[in-house]
């Protein structure tokens, strides 16, 4: 697996401005969904946690890194991987989200948001 996703999947992230992330605790403990800002870099995905380690989501997928992404109907199973691309990802995020949500871009990009970089890879 090259962690890439097909072209029609990445540019559908790529447009779209929020998704949904399901993620849960574990194979047994009930399914969340929350609603998230997804950044792409050449076909690879990117999803940050704005409350930090703090996050739901952020603590679900990092002790069960199986995950999906919702977009309108459509499920994406993911798998989420911890990553140090953070500046590249900050650019990202800068890039997509500053100029029409320009205090919510801040908050993803303070210190404490940084190591909740996580790369999102096609099941």
């Amino acid at each position: 697996m090259n962690g890439s996703f097909d072209a029609e999947t990445a540019q559908l992230l790529d447009e779209t401005r929020e998704v949904q992330i399901e993620t849960r605790r574990d194979e047994n403990a009930p399914m969340h969904r929350t609603i998230i800002w997804v950044v792409t870099l050449e076909g690879t995905v990117f999803v940050r946690s704005v409350r930090g380690e703090k996050g739901r989501w952020y603590r679900e997928v990092s002790a069960n890194p199986s995950a999906a992404l919702h977009v309108g109907d459509r499920r994406i199973p993911v798998r989420a991987v911890p990553v140090t691309e953070e500046q590249a990802v900050s650019e990202a995020y800068r890039s997509k989200y500053g100029r029409t949500a320009p205090a919510s871009t801040e908050a993803m990009l303070r210190p404490e948001t940084l190591p909740t970089t996580l790369r999102l890879e096609p099941v």
